[in-house]
């Protein structure tokens, strides 16, 4: 008596849920397969629009698509794009070449002239440029909250406005904006590629929120909050999770680093297309810089070059290099002179500037530090063939080129102990010492006395050094990796 009354519960109860969600279900399911139809009749539209370029003996072209809205900063990214682009163009000289930039505010010769000054870098066939209106979709101050997933999705849109405009038959993404890979493969039928310069998100800041450390992207408040670092950090995972299916869309995988290919396989689980492709630095130009033994000067030049970004950490530098000036070792001459060398994209990153010249004005260094903003290559060049030491402090710096360019001119590199600096660029070479790696204020003000305090032999014998150790990251090496990674897209 009792069993059929608990089966007759149980059957109850079974419709109940049954008539409470089944219908559900039913218009998921209907909304599922509308929304799929709507995506196969806009690829399909899509298709018919992509019409092959026609060159002058009637053969039809590829059209190789490059996904980089910032294509007109100064960084080593940029830096990436155009000698990707100049490879390609080697090997393949009839293909259409398509850059999407949200440079809006430039032309496409004033972009082409700027990698030019910058980089040295001069394309040998023309490119064509998508300029994209959406871009602030991608800005991190539009997002003072879940910036992560604000920046992901708004790529999405911005990756729709380039997609309407131009359906390339190779589309690769050269800025980290992973949630594009699907829609340019499953809607636009592209092959699809991607050179990841960071992880959107990685491992090293999962821990970061799970230990409860201030970090640039984990506000005080936050760790200070049981609560709310529990749920970041759940946030964190699911982000991660979607992040790894996004990735794992792309045909093949560039990564720049040992750091970034030890986080990406871990996410996007994709080890047989995914390469080691150390970014292109122009180190030949840097090793026809004379190296001389040093003379006696009156002054010592400390050189940082990178982006003015929030992670690059200049503050540190500049705290590091007061507290160095603080230090008796230094009191007598030479004097000593910190020279920050970046490039600026947007009123964020001159925001950012501004703060850090009202920190040396704090700190009484103002008239010892100085900001060289966008400056042209050669400026660059004088600069780092005067100074004695070059800075970067960025934590778990994915590569660092300006790291490389540094060892190339023979400035004595001081990096942070981390990322890409300490697994595959600040090592020793033939048993002999590259450079140096810290990772506290105090720790860079006395490894910079340290550096200082050694002697012009021994200085000149580690900047040989430094210089004899950086030829693997080459223009030519870059050249030969990237274009046997991205051999995938075209077979």
């Amino acid at each position: 008596m009792a069993a059929a009354k608990g089966g007759w519960l149980a059957c109850e109860l079974l419709r109940f849920f049954y008539s409470l969600f089944f219908p559900g279900l039913i218009v998921c399911g209907i909304l599922c397969v509308c929304l799929f139809i709507v995506l196969w009749m806009i690829r399909l539209l899509l298709q018919k629009k992509k019409k092959s370029v026609s060159s002058k003996n009637g053969k039809n072209q590829m059209v190789i698509a490059f996904f980089h809205p910032y294509c007109n900063a100064g960084g080593g990214g940029e830096r990436v794009l155009w000698c990707a682009l100049r490879a390609l163009q080697k090997k393949y000289p009839e293909a259409v070449y398509v850059v999407y930039t949200g440079d809006i505010n430039v032309n496409g010769q004033q972009i082409l002239e700027g990698a030019f000054r910058r980089f040295n870098i001069r394309l040998v066939h023309p490119v064509q440029f998508v300029f994209l209106k959406k871009r602030y979709l991608v800005e991190d101050s539009r997002y003072p909250h879940f910036t992560l997933l604000g920046q992901s999705l708004g790529s999405i849109f911005l990756g729709w406005e380039a997609l309407m405009q131009c359906v390339p038959d190779v589309y690769i993404d050269s800025m980290g904006y992973a949630f594009t890979l699907p829609l340019f493969k499953y809607v636009g039928g592209c092959r699809v590629g991607s050179y990841v310069h960071y992880p959107t998100i990685s491992t090293d800041m999962l821990s970061v929120v799970k230990n409860q450390n201030v970090g640039f992207n984990n506000a005080a408040f936050i760790t200070k909050n049981a609560f709310l670092s529990k749920a970041k950090l759940i946030y964190y995972h699911l982000f991660a999770f979607i992040y790894g299916l996004v990735g794992s869309c792309s045909d093949t995988v560039m990564v720049n680093s040992s750091w970034t290919l030890n986080h990406i396989l871990s996410l996007w689980k994709v080890g047989n297309c995914t390469d080691i492709v150390y970014p292109p630095c122009d180190v030949q130009t840097f090793l026809d810089i004379p190296l001389h033994e040093e003379e006696m000067t009156q002054e010592h030049l400390l050189v940082s070059i990178g982006q003015f970004r929030p992670e690059k950490n200049h503050p540190l530098q500049i705290r590091a290099f007061a507290k160095l000036l603080s230090k008796k070792v230094v009191e007598s001459p030479p004097s000593l002179k910190l020279v920050l060398i970046g490039g600026c994209r947007n009123k964020d990153d001159e925001l950012r500037v501004n703060q850090l010249r009202r920190l040396s004005e704090e700190l009484g260094v103002q008239e010892d530090v100085e900001f060289k903003i966008n400056i042209p290559f050669d400026e660059l060049k004088k600069y780092l063939s005067k100074a004695t030491i070059g800075l970067h402090t960025m934590w778990n710096e994915h590569f660092g080129i300006g790291i490389v360019e540094c060892m190339a001119a023979g400035t004595i590199i001081l990096a942070h102990n981390s990322g890409g600096p300490k697994l595959d660029i600040v090592i020793p070479h033939d048993g002999q010492i590259t450079g140096f790696l810290a990772e506290t204020e105090e720790g860079y003000a006395e490894t910079m006395a340290h550096i200082l305090s050694l002697s012009a032999e021994k200085r000149l014998q580690i900047r040989n050094s430094a210089r004899a150790s950086v030829s693997r990251f080459s223009d030519q090496e870059f050249e030969m990796a990237f274009l046997s990674s991205v051999e995938r897209l075209f077979k």
